[in-house]
């Protein structure tokens, strides 16, 4: 399964930190050499301060060596700057775990008040804005990635967004929810940053907005499927907003594969959607494609069912061993079953139920009771001829009441999201809520 793994494809656009977690489950796997894979977290982490971590691999890939001389001075060298960073920073903490400044951290709407507040009240000095960011990013470097969130908050409220750390403070923070797995503060997180890309405020070019995009589509990944609305956002984000499809189609055509399992799995608004993603795999067929994105090719671009169930058959390895995905192959199958069924119902009114099973790569017993729940669960106009091993299909014309249904329910669903939007724009000016367990 290496041939379809886009572990090389992802990790240039992914923090080093952001790695780790697919390096572990290709461990898992067994897709590589567990040996390389260990090389390859060991060369990770020289770049990070994470030197206990290092010098765990590098004993379990050495077990006969001695740890070496430079990676026990590098630890010396940690300790002694998380010291001196700490030293230095502790008087700004203090004054943030004063109750009164609490208060108003809370209450302010904007970050010229509060950081009027500090320096009137407390002494504030503009410098020690850049003592919060180097403490905080070192402790990211660390690995101590629940305080980093808190300081990269602070941070966050004390400074402008033309600030030179601004946008290295929202990536930081986004990268720390993801790693400790908070998915409700990482979705906010990447709507602020999306927000602050998308507005250009910070870009200095074009080609600097497009790797931006492109850096968030990758890390929005880890977002999308593991938080419940994800299925539904990465659809609206990835196929219905122009300069992040842009993106995709000029810096990274194998994000279809993801975006393709979304609108697969995805019931609510999946008829409009494969439409619209079809023409997409077709545009970009010739710079990418995989399992995945063939199976739906096969199925609504050349129809041809024998090759549309020969790519299932390869879709459920792919699903199984890709990081993101492994844990959608049975809604995957389930729903790809479901299309082909569909598909071939409108084709043919007398179905044997041992060419579906074919189709399906299922028994024919397997196939039946499938099909007879189906029948009752989504209520086709459908029976079951057991003696003749057929499924008889009853007319089903669409009533122009239904067709108008179907073509505004994603309409209806994309206001919506934009609607919501709005209102966590306009609340985000009005205040910003610390975190309750920072101190």
């Amino acid at each position: 399964m290496a041939q379809y793994d886009l572990t090389n494809k992802l990790t240039p656009y992914l923090d080093r930190h952001l790695v780790f977690p697919l390096m572990e489950f290709l461990s898992v796997r067994g897709i590589y050499n567990e040996t390389d894979l260990q090389r390859s977290k060991l060369n990770l982490l020289s770049k990070t301060n994470m030197v206990d971590f290092a010098m765990d691999i590098q004993k379990s890939l050495y077990p006969d060596q001695a740890v070496p001389v430079e990676l026990t001075e590098k630890r010396t060298k940690v300790v002694g700057e998380l010291k001196r960073l700490q030293t230095s920073s502790s008087p700004i903490f203090d004054i943030f775990a004063d109750p009164e400044v609490q208060k108003q951290l809370q209450s302010s709407r904007d970050y010229k008040t509060l950081l009027t507040y500090l320096q009137e009240n407390h002494k504030f000095k503009a410098q020690n804005l850049d003592i919060v960011f180097k403490y905080a990013k070192f402790q990211y470097e660390c690995g101590n990635y629940s305080a980093t969130a808190d300081y990269m908050y602070l941070f966050r409220c004390l400074v402008p967004p033309t600030d030179k750390n601004y946008l290295s403070s929202l990536w930081g923070k986004l990268a720390t929810e993801i790693l400790t797995q908070d998915w409700e503060n990482a979705l906010d997180d990447l709507n602020r940053l999306k927000e602050v890309l998308d507005s250009g405020v910070t870009m200095a070019s074009p080609l600097q907005a497009l790797q931006q995009r492109t850096w968030l589509i990758h890390w929005s990944l880890f977002v999308f499927f593991n938080h419940a609305k994800g299925r539904e956002l990465i659809i609206e984000m990835f196929l219905y907003q122009t300069q992040y499809l842009n993106a995709i189609q000029t810096m990274c055509p194998h994000v279809l594969r993801y975006l393709a399992t979304a609108v697969v799995i995805n019931k609510t608004s999946r008829r409009q959607a494969l439409r619209d993603l079809v023409k997409v795999i077709q545009q970009e067929s010739y710079t990418y494609s995989d399992p995945i994105t063939e199976f739906l090719a096969s199925l609504y671009v050349d129809f041809d069912f024998d090759a549309a169930q020969e790519k299932l058959q390869l879709c459920a390895d792919v699903l199984e061993n890709d990081f993101f995905l492994v844990a959608c192959m049975k809604d995957f199958i389930d729903n790809a079953r479901l299309m082909i069924f569909e598909l071939f119902c409108r084709i043919h009114q007398c179905i044997s139920i041992n060419m579906l099973a074919d189709k399906l790569n299922m028994s024919p017993q397997e196939a039946e009771r499938w099909i007879v729940d189906l029948i009752r669960q989504a209520k086709l106009d459908a029976k079951i001829d057991s003696q003749q091993g057929h499924v008889v299909m009853g007319t089903q014309a669409i009533s122009p009441y239904q067709q108008l249904i179907d073509k505004t329910k994603n309409l209806s669903f994309r206001t919506q999201m934009l609607s919501m939007n709005v209102e966590k724009k306009v609340n985000a000016t009005k205040t910003e809520t610390p975190y309750s367990d920072m101190y």
